[in-house]
């Protein structure tokens, strides 16, 4: 999923003629890793099934967990950058993850659950914060009219991770059938034992390269509900297109590998399903390629609407029908995912003026979709049927194509609202 991209209006200045390559490298190394260890989470909430023997609300919350850490420390990790500063912030975060990812050791040995859940948390905390803490470098590491090149350049590695991660969890994760609860526990404690000492390794790495250091000038105000970015109608209604968006896309990859083990859908084996796992993120990491080349022809509304049309349709053709038709149709939803949050996100902020900053937090935030809506299908899913539940994410789709058709218009932008808040590169 496209997390953490910078608005536009935010990008800073640098000063000409530095080479900023060694630092763009560790940005973009960063969105890798953020998208692998989040697309892990797909082959974790069908092991902990089986597992630990749970129904899908139970397993889903994984995806709770880890998403709602968003929510939870979004606020605060802003404080934080502001108080130690962004590259000791992205240092701070990688350590937590390091934190996070070893907490896995200790909960595979005794097979706690709720260890695992709180480990996700952790895990989730310390992105939280990494994320708020490199979202300016990617538009900062050089000039601004190449500023769009460097943001889909993160984007397209942060796909290749999650398009990769499924199949590299599988292999490690997914052990022969019939394996005791202390073997299916202990597979999991290679990857992400690996993935704690990357997260080590990167946060050494970051100390001693040389980062520019960032300083906002920001329009301090008020953050009464008047004088805020929550005033602008557009910015609420697009914070929750980022909440169903989000909510959608992680809910599809969730609950794909449970699905398709369904008896209607082949009872396919958790190994098999993966693959398709791994192809719904490779049709989402294509189609932000087109997407860079599409969105400088055609308006962010209309792509927003033509995508959400037709992922309503896709899901609307899984609900009703059965087999590879069912199975190729929620795959495919993907692609159209791909543009999804590079057309909300510019167009909530749009007008926002001086509280373009603040409006890019609150949409982060929505990012908690990803806990929420999962659970929701889960519930239904449990109830009448993985195929019925997909109407939670058909719903959500309802709502983009609103929002782009109607909930995307500023109508109650002001002359207050004239000013961008912009970094400063010394």
């Amino acid at each position: 999923m496209a997390l953490g991209v910078a608005e536009e209006g935010s990008i800073a200045t640098v000063e000409t003629g530095t080479n900023y390559t060694v630092p763009l490298m560790l940005m973009v190394s960063l969105y890798f890793g953020i998208g692998f260890i989040t697309a892990l989470n797909d082959i974790l909430v069908p092991h902990f099934k089986d597992l630990f023997h749970l129904n899908n609300v139970a397993a889903l919350l994984v995806q709770f967990c880890f998403f709602g850490a968003y929510f939870v420390m979004s606020l605060p990790s802003g404080w934080i950058v502001g108080r130690i500063g962004y590259k000791s912030g992205i240092v701070f975060a990688l350590l937590i993850m390091g934190v996070g990812l070893l907490l896995f050791l200790p909960a595979s040995i005794i097979v706690f659950y709720p260890l695992f859940l709180f480990a996700l948390f952790v895990v989730g905390s310390g992105l939280a914060l990494l994320q708020v803490a490199i979202n300016p470098y990617v538009g900062a590491l050089g000039s601004p009219e190449t500023a769009s090149s460097r943001l889909n350049l993160a984007g397209g590695f942060n796909s290749i991770a999650t398009t990769t991660a499924p199949k590299v969890g599988a292999a490690f994760i997914f052990i022969a059938a019939g394996a005791s609860a202390t073997e299916l526990a202990r597979s999991v404690r290679m990857p992400y034992v690996l993935l704690a000492t990357c997260a080590f390794a990167m946060a050494i790495v970051t100390a001693f390269v040389s980062l520019p250091n960032l300083i906002e000038n920001s329009d301090r105000t008020s953050n009464s509900y008047g004088n805020s970015a929550w005033r602008f109608k557009h910015l609420r209604l697009g914070a929750l297109a980022i909440f169903f968006y989000v909510g959608a896309e992680v809910a599809i990859g969730s609950i794909m590998i449970n699905f398709l083990g369904q008896p209607s859908m082949g009872s396919m084996s958790h190994q098999d399903a993966a693959r398709y796992v791994s192809i719904y993120w490779f049709t989402s990491m294509v189609g932000r390629f087109i997407g860079f080349w599409a969105l400088r022809k055609i308006r962010a509304q209309r792509a927003l609407a033509f995508v959400s049309l037709v992922a309503a349709v896709l899901v609307a053709i899984e609900i009703l029908s059965h087999g590879h038709v069912a199975m190729w149709a929620i795959v495919s939803c993907g692609l159209f995912n791909s543009v999804m949050w590079p057309c909300i996100f510019p167009l909530s902020v749009k007008g926002l003026g001086k509280f373009t900053s603040q409006g890019s937090g609150i949409l982060i935030m929505m990012v908690v979709g990803g806990a929420v809506i999962p659970e929701i299908q889960g519930f239904l899913a449990d109830k009448f049927g993985y195929q019925r539940s997909f109407a939670t994410v058909l719903l959500c789709y309802v709502y983009i194509l609103f929002f782009a058709l109607r909930g995307h218009r500023n109508t109650n932008a002001t002359g207050t609202a004239n000013s961008l808040n912009r970094g400063v590169i010394q």
